[in-house]
């Protein structure tokens, strides 16, 4: 008997269409359901609908309400898998979110399309097919949440969104995919090292992103200091520097006792406390500021969103963020 996988559908291009105008509208509600007659050689697969959004319009609450659906779907039924259907330009957040929030050891992928359902080339129906392999696959459980595309299988805290139109466009920078999909089947070439898992209710912190950039001026962010933010991300020069015209609106916010998390805007390596200059990261952690390493500017902010559900205490939110 083949093994049962659940695809919870949430919208995206892979649920969308072309018209005569050449643009892509969420026009075909069925455009993914087509596609299940060619599932049902890999899996005894059920498909549901949760959502019909296009990916922009995803919020950290929708993440929440579909962790919910997922939990909920798991206790009706028992399944060896779980495929998400999802837009591509906030998918690697919603895995990233869903890897930190679910305490599952089954399977859960997440794969979309970068051309619609009825274009040349569609690439939704292989993705899914691949997907559904994956989920079915048991060397795929404990692997935490992945993301499959273009027959490569990514981790969720590396895999990022690196090209607007190429249905290649989902790569992990520093370390590559996890795996691979092909005729003969899945492959691993090694497992993520450790997980991470939060209990959450709900997922409402207001944490706003920031990219540093050269010349930056303070007014562009004294504007947080009145506004009602629960946490902040930074997204500062390599190894972790900042402007030192921005470090008295950052200091204000720290007396506040809003966290700030500093991440990297390159899409390798990691952040250090290493230069000792003003706007220096050894300075920058001397006032407070947390250094994450491992995640991107979108991903930190998740984890802070989670995190502080937690604890707000610096120290805390300090050793939750270097234990990536």
């Amino acid at each position: 008997m083949p093994n049962k996988v659940l695809v919870l559908n949430t919208g995206g291009t892979i649920a969308m269409s072309v018209d005569a105008s050449e643009a892509v509208k969420p026009l075909d509600d069925q455009a993914v359901i087509n596609i299940l007659p060619f599932l049902e050689q890999y899996a005894d697969v059920t498909m549901k609908n949760v959502f019909q959004l296009p990916s922009p319009h995803i919020t950290p609450s929708h993440m929440n309400e579909l962790r919910i659906r997922i939990e909920s779907e798991l206790e009706q039924d028992r399944y060896a898998g779980l495929v998400i259907t999802h837009g591509t330009d906030t998918l690697e957040e919603t895995a990233y979110f869903l890897d930190l929030t679910l305490s599952l050891s089954i399977p859960v992928v997440i794969t979309g399309a970068m051309r619609s359902s009825n274009e040349l080339g569609a690439d939704g129906p292989v993705n899914l097919i691949s997907s559904v392999r994956t989920a079915a696959d048991p060397g795929s459980k404990g692997r935490g949440v992945l993301v499959v595309f273009n027959d490569e299988i990514h981790a969720a805290a590396h895999v990022t969104k690196t090209h607007t139109s190429n249905v290649a466009t989902f790569q992990s920078p520093e370390f590559g995919p996890i795996g691979t999909v092909s005729k003969k089947g899945i492959h691993y070439h090694y497992a993520p090292v450790k997980r991470e898992h939060y209990e959450i209710e709900t997922a409402d912190a207001n944490v706003p992103l920031v990219k540093a950039v050269a010349g930056m001026d303070p007014a562009w962010l004294q504007f947080l200091l009145e506004q009602p933010i629960d946490g902040l991300v930074v997204e500062a020069f390599g190894l972790g520097n900042l402007p030192p015209a921005i470090l008295p609106t950052l200091q204000q916010l720290l007396d506040k006792n809003i966290p700030i998390v500093l991440v990297s805007r390159c899409y390798n390596g990691q952040v250090q406390d290493i230069y000792d200059y003003e706007g220096g990261g050894r300075q920058l952690k001397k006032r407070g500021i947390i250094f994450c390493n491992g995640l991107n500017g979108p991903k930190a902010r998740l984890k802070l969103i989670v995190a502080l559900q937690q604890t707000n205490d610096v120290k805390k939110l300090q050793a939750l963020f270097e234990a990536m």
